[in-house]
């Protein structure tokens, strides 16, 4: 059996986290896919990297050492991913608008690596409202926009899904529902819930929550993701929100915990939109196909999802 990229993004992402499920989140993948390669990978080098204990993983001596090889291999890699080839020659603008959570959570990332393999390719950058975008992609205002793809409405663009982010429900720690084996709507029902508004995740929120018999408690509304981190963390209520904005820690340095909800929550669906009247210019076309490439390949680097650490809401 042969050492992957895919095993060593995944070890790696567990001995920094510590944890096997927080890792599974980083990386937007199921624990038993971390589980399996962090085993296929100790088979192969013949060698234990990771001790299990109640709190979750530390690494071994070896795998201490290894550590260091794994991430000299990632930056190589990722260094030849910068090595210049004809596209990088190729100039042109892109306008591209992208509403508040992908532009706060996920572009950054993506941007700094298109800038590097098209550097002669100006992208000028808008934040706005999902009908904004939609509006001004019609109006030839953007050329693409980046956005919550389970919201569009416009049957005359086209919209392509890139990724899906599980939502999942936070509470501080310490949380009484952390002990519970299984935890329902019914018991997010009892708590004071914190309602994010931004990118229409209020209405989002109510259509899946009208699936149910229950109703959210709802002691706050806002549009600002750091305000639902930092009450839910300081224990003033819950609230559920997509990995792709969660961070283990609030502004306050306080610590905040996931539950995988034993209902059905729909992920959010991120993706990019363009009108279906024009034909994709060439920085379109590339955009899309960087976009492609990245989610169809298997070791996703975390960052891709999370950045700076890492539908509708």
């Amino acid at each position: 059996m042969s050492l992957s990229f895919r095993q060593l993004r995944y070890f790696v992402a567990a001995a920094e986290l510590g944890q096997l499920s927080r890792a599974a989140v980083e990386l937007n993948i199921s624990q038993s896919a971390i589980t399996v390669a962090i085993r296929e990978l100790e088979e192969t080098l013949g060698a234990r990297l990771l001790n299990r204990t109640a709190q979750g993983v530390e690494l071994t001596d070896v795998g201490r050492r290894f550590l260091s090889h794994a991430y000299a291999i990632l930056a190589s890699v990722d260094e030849a991913l910068k090595v210049p080839d004809i596209e990088s020659t190729i100039e042109g603008t892109l306008s591209l608008a992208a509403s508040y959570t992908l532009l706060g959570y996920f572009l950054p990332y993506h941007l700094q690596r298109l800038a590097t393999l098209y550097p002669r390719i100006s992208i000028r950058l808008y934040e706005a409202r999902r009908d904004e975008i939609e509006e001004g992609l019609l109006n030839n205002r953007y050329d693409m926009g980046v956005l919550l793809a389970d919201n569009v409405t416009n049957p005359e663009l086209s919209v392509e899904r890139l990724f899906a982010s599980t939502r999942r429900l936070w509470v501080p720690a310490q949380h009484p529902l952390l002990q519970k084996r299984a935890v329902t709507f019914a018991d997010v029902a009892k708590e004071p819930f914190i309602m994010l508004t931004v990118d229409e995740a209020a209405q989002t929120a109510a259509r899946y929550w009208q699936d149910t018999n229950f109703q959210p408690h709802v002691i706050l509304r806002t549009s600002s993701v750091e305000a639902v981190r930092s009450m839910v963390a300081n224990g003033s209520g819950v609230a559920i929100l997509s990995d792709m904005v969660y961070r283990p820690w609030s502004l306050e340095g306080k610590r905040i915990e996931t539950v995988t909800l034993k209902n059905a929550v729909p992920a959010m669906t991120g993706g990019v939109a363009w009108s279906g009247r024009v034909e994709p210019s060439t920085p379109m076309q590339l955009f899309l196909e960087y976009f492609r490439q990245t989610f169809s390949s298997p070791h996703l680097p975390s960052a891709a999802l999370r950045q700076g650490r890492s539908g509708s809401r």
